[in-house]
């Protein structure tokens, strides 16, 4: 298992047990950026800031949603890629991408993160380009 991924389960592991906002939206969230899921009544993006290693995600500055045609119905399936486009000293921001099952974009949208404290978090990682690896910072399994 690839040292991003064992990573993003513990920050995840750690939402959890802190019963955080976020992991009452996706309490069973897979532990990958690409992932699919039902419709339902919730929805978060910032999973992509973890492959970087920010153990805390900080706060949410902007966040918003295009629905561009109908998803499904509840119980279909939607595919989801996240993607960090960029990240500096203060800000990180998003842009997650939904498909259907037949590869329609059905709604797109991004999250601009505050990360300006989060982003000196003793828990943090460095990781190799492909992230197989710690660098930097504890590798806690």
């Amino acid at each position: 298992m690839s040292a991003s991924l064992r990573f993003t389960r513990r920050v995840w592991k750690s939402f959890i047990d802190n019963k955080g906002h976020d992991a009452q939206c996706f309490p069973n969230l897979p532990g990958t950026v690409d992932f699919s899921l039902k419709i339902d009544q919730f929805n978060c993006t910032y999973f992509s800031l973890l492959f970087k290693g920010h153990y805390m995600t900080g706060v949410s500055t902007d966040i918003g949603a295009s629905f561009v045609r109908p998803a499904g119905r509840t119980g279909d399936t939607l595919h989801a890629r996240a993607t960090l486009t960029a990240i500096g000293k203060s800000l990180a921001y998003t842009r997650v991408d939904f498909t259907n099952s037949t590869g329609d974009l059905v709604a797109y949208g991004y999250h601009t993160k505050y990360i300006g404290k989060s982003s000196s978090d003793p828990n943090n990682v460095k990781f190799s380009e492909d992230g197989e690896q710690v660098i930097e910072g504890n590798d806690v399994d």
